[in-house]
């Protein structure tokens, strides 16, 4: 722009040299080719420059790198300020394999399940979902380490993919049960607000109307998360 090249084209020249395409060949304002290399020279560009241009196999936009690190300056402020909101949203948004079972029953059960997990991490023989598992896991320790905690799953409360901030706690999302796929999860949030928040009749009901299937649910039984709830609608002389 400094040498008098017309503003687009400068910024167009830009892009292609940071993307790392070098100085391409484009149309004038006559329809002609003409190359970029050549448009350079014509209005005086150093020849430093246009190798430079021809050299950059790619280059970092600095209004990017800025923007990432005022990110990150919003996020270390939260995680110091807020912790509470700050690790609801991580788990909410950020992480891949946030287990219920695993992660939110207690720092003790948790640290057991840690170093299997970094065992596996430091022999090679963790699959990606070990992986991910494993570093949703370094979150979680991290965060009942500072002296929080989760609240036991309501299903009645939770919400299918967000957690909520409850009276100094944590609860979890439905999502994180293991098996509860987000339809699931999405059918049973809606189910429960549609019935204005009522308890299911039963197991069955609940399958019929949410889509969450009976392996899920023999997991969430093995959680506490339904007791109490019987497998069938009808009811039974012996129930009276």
């Amino acid at each position: 722009i400094g040498k008098g090249i017309d503003p687009q084209v400068s910024f167009e020249i830009m892009e292609h040299v940071r993307k790392g395409r070098g100085l391409l060949m484009r149309k004038d304002e006559n329809g002609q080719e003409v190359s970029e290399e050549q448009i350079m020279r014509d209005h005086g560009v150093p020849e430093w420059y246009i190798w430079s241009c021809k050299t950059i196999k790619y280059m970092f936009p600095k209004a990017h790198a800025a923007a990432y690190v005022m990110m990150a300056l919003r996020v270390a402020w939260y995680k110091v300020y807020h912790p509470l909101a700050y690790y609801a949203a991580y788990l909410s948004i950020r992480a891949k394999a946030f287990d219920y079972e695993m992660m939110c029953l207690g720092k003790n059960r948790l640290n057991g399940l840690y170093e299997e997990y970094k065992g596996m991490i430091n022999r090679n023989e963790a699959a990606k979902k070990d992986e991910d598992t494993f570093s949703d896991m370094k979150i979680v320790k991290e965060m009942y380490a500072r002296g929080y905690e989760f609240m036991p799953l309501d299903i009645y409360k939770a919400k299918a993919h967000m957690c909520q901030i409850i009276d100094g706690k944590i609860m979890p999302p439905l999502d994180s049960i293991a098996g509860m796929g987000d339809k699931a999860a999405e059918g049973l949030e809606e189910a429960i607000r549609a019935n204005g928040g009522k308890p299911f009749i039963s197991k069955k009901e609940m399958r019929e109307r949410t889509g969450v299937n009976k392996t899920v649910q023999d997991t969430m039984a093995k959680l506490g998360l339904i007791d109490g709830m019987p497998e069938d609608s009808q009811l039974s002389f012996f129930d009276f």
